[in-house]
């Protein structure tokens, strides 16, 4: 089996877009949550949301005059430019020839592809005006558009493909790039996810009343994950990428290594005991949690952080509840832990793959964020461990092992294992 490493990193987040603009603003407690005017005039309950920043000259650094006439899926837009940053990360060059890089694939996930698209397009087709749809609504709107415009950009002959697993789908891609790589079926893969922004997106979840709206004059402070005066979470967007490869490729190419994955496990609770569409089967958790350490041939104690999934409701508490099973640690005894919503919001299909390069960042550059918006953390996870465990700002503790882990609508799980690399 091939040991598997990181030799890339792509980021677009409400926060910073590049990993040079995320790295900083994650060291130094930068929010990329804002008031949304258009949230306010469609009368959302919460009316702020992280949404990155992208330049109409940024978007010409990835898509032609031609690609863009008529394009209007954010999902897409946030994923290629992510998974082309992590393979120019990487110092892999973009092969023009006719032959496909038949080592190289991607594991692209997304929640939804193109929902403005598909608005605009129920509209002309509503309106008689089927002809004039265009020659890319078909795949701007599939679900595995930005794996197959990703394909196509950097000529990838390996397995191309999207899946879809709610807010685990950024950690779960990683983790199936992984096994293609681990297995020897690829040398690289570009790993990560996307999700689209806007209220056709967001709706559902205001809908359902788990969004923060406490905070509408105060965007910056209303994500606020294991706080006592967390309120439901705030919507956000983008995409991450990380390109995996295996170590032997990455030492003959003699690239920088940002960090090893050791392994990691997905699974569900099946919607049984307590769980359901919406909550967690704790014992699904937990068993998440212990598969992926020993997947990775680790053992609980080894584990220096975790970057949680931490999204700022009622289950918070919950999840350190699950964490403290799971380790057979608590108290002075538990893990350092952290949660990037604070900063950027839940990004949804997109979260664990920002959450992931956040991750790696950390190991490689030798530090732990801080948790946004904690200053008061909830009581019944001051009784399961210690509140120094739950760092306010950067710590620069160079941490050596550390877990992520992603949990999503539909009761699934997924979790990973990163390591600092040590040849």
């Amino acid at each position: 089996m091939n040991r598997v490493v990181i030799t890339g990193l792509g980021v677009v987040a409400p926060n910073g877009v590049g990993v040079t603009a995320f790295s900083r603003a994650i060291k130094n407690g930068l929010s990329g949550i804002t008031h949304d005017p258009l949230l306010e005039r469609l009368q959302f309950s919460c009316q702020i949301a992280g949404t990155p920043a992208i330049s109409e000259d940024l978007k010409r650094q990835y898509f032609t005059d031609l690609e863009l006439r008529g394009f209007n899926s954010t999902g897409i837009l946030y994923g290629v430019i992510a998974g082309m940053q992590a393979w120019a990360d990487a110092e892999l060059p973009i092969d023009v020839s006719s032959e496909p890089d038949w080592d190289s694939g991607t594991v692209f996930g997304s929640g939804t592809s193109g929902i403005d698209k598909f608005r605009e397009s129920i509209y002309k087709v509503d309106d008689l005006q089927t002809r004039r749809l265009g020659s890319t609504v078909v795949a701007q709107t599939m679900n595995s558009g930005v794996s197959a415009y990703l394909g196509g950009k950097l000529g990838l002959g390996n397995q191309v493909t999207t899946n879809s697993s709610a807010c685990a789908t950024g950690t779960e891609a990683i983790l199936m790039a992984y096994d293609r790589i681990r297995s020897g079926r690829a040398k690289r893969m570009v790993a990560g996810s996307t999700g689209d922004s806007g209220p056709y997106i967001w709706a559902g979840f205001d809908a359902l009343r788990v969004c923060s709206s406490q905070y509408n004059e105060h965007p910056q402070q209303g994500a606020r994950p294991m706080s006592a005066t967390a309120g439901g979470f705030v919507p956000g967007s983008g995409a991450g990428a990380l390109l995996l490869e295996d170590l032997e490729s990455a030492l003959s190419r003699g690239v920088k290594i940002y960090a090893e994955l050791l392994g990691g496990q997905v699974n569900s609770g099946g919607q049984r005991g307590m769980g359901s569409m919406t909550a967690p089967n704790s014992d699904a958790v937990q068993r998440c949690i212990i598969d992926a350490l020993k997947n990775a041939g680790i053992s609980a104690m080894d584990i220096d952080a975790i970057n949680g999934h931490l999204t700022a409701t009622a289950k918070d508490a919950l999840e350190i509840e699950n964490w403290t099973k799971a380790l057979e640690r608590n108290g002075k005894n538990f893990p350092y832990i952290n949660s990037l919503k604070g900063l950027i919001g839940h990004c949804l299909s997109a979260a664990g793959s920002i959450e992931c390069v956040a991750t790696v960042l950390q190991l490689y550059e030798g530090f732990l964020f801080g948790n946004s918006n904690c200053n008061d953390l909830h009581p019944d996870i001051a009784a399961l461990i210690d509140p120094l465990k739950v760092p306010l700002r950067t710590t620069y503790l160079r941490p050596n092992i550390v877990a992520k882990a992603s949990f999503g609508f539909g009761d699934v799980n997924a979790c990973l294992i990163f390591k600092k690399f040590n040849n």
